[in-house]
């Protein structure tokens, strides 16, 4: 089985990448009762003995799970999130060679460590500061620590980096990071979510941050999934909404105090949409099934020309919380509804456009390959493809 690297950055990157992890442990555990450490586990985790902290990967004896450690990297220039992860449930899937952070390496240095306070105050919200002041100073750091993940790999086929463009850590830092991985590793596929800041974002240098990122990203990455927190939020109240009973009024004892948690909530909640996009993008990855569909098949499939690496997104039905009740829909109009604005995770109007690609990736029992079959047919009707590219289709 295939591995994955994931690299949170930032704070939404980690915020998000915490969420993932969650679930990812959750389904695994649901999916895997017997605690046997098999391929599926092997994607995102590696099996380590407490003795000697040496991965069992031999899945002829199928060796019972002794310590899971993700294959992932946190890398955030403030340490409230990454500690907040590691008094989380899935905190012991890291290990602290795993983290990189403004005090990574710093020791008793007090010089450095003023220092980098000031770094940490200029870097979120300056693209300049984590791309060529971060960057290099933790160049060496980085590289290493990714060498040490890529060799408890058997298979290495992808980065996953997950971040903000918003801020200076997740677009600056981040950028540098997608550069480094094309220079270190030109051979894997490197895969980046990435959120673009609201319209009315408090960071007032967030546009001058994704410009700069995004070009980075045409030439770095293998393939983007833009998400748009403006999206995010109207998909999370719609969901609230069909939820009335889910109420945050109990908890809160004054008004700013409601308000605040009320924006927690929000966040938390579209931290929660991302993460499930990801784990089900990721589940064929994963788990058996008959028409799986690998990683690199949807940039083969999606990405006809190198710099036209901007996929949208769309998820349905739509959930985030446990406690949120949405009613049932038929399978044709779920089909349908993949391809309305209420579903994607990007504000624009796809049916207005031209379609090069598309994929539908379906997760679940009770949906057979004539029903693909029969709403692609349905679909393909209301939708625009370029002429030059007949097998437009990627089911999976």
């Amino acid at each position: 089985m295939p591995e994955s690297i994931i690299i949170q950055v930032g704070q939404c990157g980690n915020q998000i990448g915490q969420k993932f992890w969650e679930k990812a442990v959750t389904e695994h555990a649901s999916y895997n009762k017997n605690q046997i450490f098999d391929e599926s586990f092997s994607t995102f985790f590696r099996n380590v003995d407490s003795r000697n902290g040496i991965s069992n990967i031999s899945f002829e004896k199928k060796e019972k799970i002794v310590e899971l450690r993700g294959r992932g990297i946190l890398v955030d220039m403030e340490e409230g999130v990454i500690n907040q992860i590691k008094n989380s449930f899935v905190g012991e899937l890291f290990d602290n060679n795993q983290i990189i952070s403004s005090n990574s390496g710093s020791g008793k240095d007090k010089n450095k460590n003023n220092r980098n306070k000031v770094l940490n105050f200029l870097t979120g919200n300056n693209w300049a500061v984590g791309y060529n002041v971060y960057g290099k100073e933790f160049n060496d750091l980085i590289i290493e620590t990714v060498r040490k993940q890529t060799e408890y790999c058997d298979g290495l086929q992808s980065f996953f980096l997950i971040s903000s463009l918003g801020g200076g850590t997740g677009s600056g830092l981040g950028s540098y990071i997608n550069e480094l991985l094309c220079t270190e590793y030109p051979e894997v596929f490197k895969f980046s979510s990435v959120i673009f800041p609201a319209k009315n974002d408090d960071v007032i240098t967030s546009p001058y941050n994704s410009v700069l990122a995004l070009n980075k990203l045409i030439n770095h990455v293998d393939c983007v999934l833009p998400i748009e927190n403006n999206s995010l939020l109207d998909i999370f109240e719609k969901i609230e909404k069909s939820n009335p009973d889910f109420s945050q009024s109990s908890l809160a004892t004054n008004v700013e105090e409601l308000k605040k948690n009320k924006k927690l909530k929000n966040f938390d909640g579209m931290n929660n949409i991302v993460a499930n996009l990801l784990n089900n993008l990721t589940s064929s990855m994963r788990f058996e099934g008959k028409m799986n569909v690998d990683i690199n098949d949807i940039t083969t499939n999606l990405v006809p020309f190198p710099r036209l690496k901007f996929l949208l997104s769309s998820m349905t039905p739509l959930y985030t919380l446990k406690d949120v009740r949405v009613a049932p829909r038929s399978i044709d109009q779920m089909f349908l509804d993949a391809f309305t604005k209420e579903t994607q995770l990007i504000k624009t109007d796809g049916k207005s456009g031209t379609y090069l690609a598309c994929a539908l990736i379906v997760r679940g029992q009770g949906i057979a390959l004539s029903d693909i079959r029969r709403n692609i047919d349905k679909i393909s009707k209301s939708l625009k493809f370029v002429s030059w590219n007949q097998e437009s289709w990627k089911t999976g």
